[in-house]
């Protein structure tokens, strides 16, 4: 099997995920639908995982694979934080990641990431593919649900937006898609980093924003 062809099956599992670069900060986006093949494991499945006050990653594809990501990203956020006296950056904490999946190129960890925060040098997004392919973005999605939200998103998209002003575009990007991609659905979960630190949107803002 060629890596073109685990990552398109990985792609093709379910799910959609989105990070953007703002003007102030950064947004994270992702359903909260967990499938396997058409059987829908889970409804309230968490994609976004908070690693510090001014780090964040989005998961997708095997559950197992990608919690262990996560840990070990987490772990290693706070050991340089005590050693350094200051928060990792996020290049660094997206080096980790890609070096961890790039020695595990083998027999790979089938999980697709989405990086992003807010350091000294400014708001910064990076996406990962299994085999540690490591790019800097400015507007991402990934998952089966990604065609879609890209649709809403590349016609809105504009790199000086306020995180307020771009909040609607998001939720109607992630919506879309979980009203068009089978295995993207249910509900969905969005989190800000921006100079206050990180922070998930309540029930009452998401609802309010889906009904603006």
């Amino acid at each position: 099997m060629s890596n073109n062809d685990v990552v398109n099956r990985l792609v093709l599992k379910g799910t959609t995920t989105i990070a953007v670069v703002c003007k102030d900060g950064v947004i994270l986006a992702s359903d909260t639908r967990v499938t396997m093949g058409f059987y829908v494991a889970h409804k309230q499945g968490k994609k976004i995982y908070k690693i510090d006050d001014h780090l964040a990653m989005t998961i997708a594809g095997t559950v197992a694979d990608a919690q262990r990501t996560v840990d070990i990203l987490m772990a290693n956020a706070q050991l340089y934080k005590l050693n350094t006296s200051r928060p990792m950056p996020i290049s660094s904490a997206a080096r980790i990641i890609a070096n961890l999946l790039f020695a595990a190129r083998y027999v790979p960890l089938l999980t697709q990431s989405l990086i992003g925060g807010i350091d000294d040098t400014g708001p910064h997004v990076f996406s990962l593919d299994p085999f540690g392919s490591l790019t800097e973005e400015k507007c991402v999605a990934t998952g089966s649900g990604s065609p879609i939200a890209y649709g809403v998103l590349e016609d809105k998209y504009k790199e000086d937006i306020p995180v307020e002003e771009f909040l609607p575009i998001i939720v109607k990007a992630v919506s879309s898609a979980m009203k068009r991609d089978a295995a993207s659905g249910d509900s969905f979960n969005i989190a800000v980093i921006d100079g206050k630190g990180y922070r998930e949107l309540t029930a009452k803002e998401k609802k309010q924003l889906l009904a603006d």
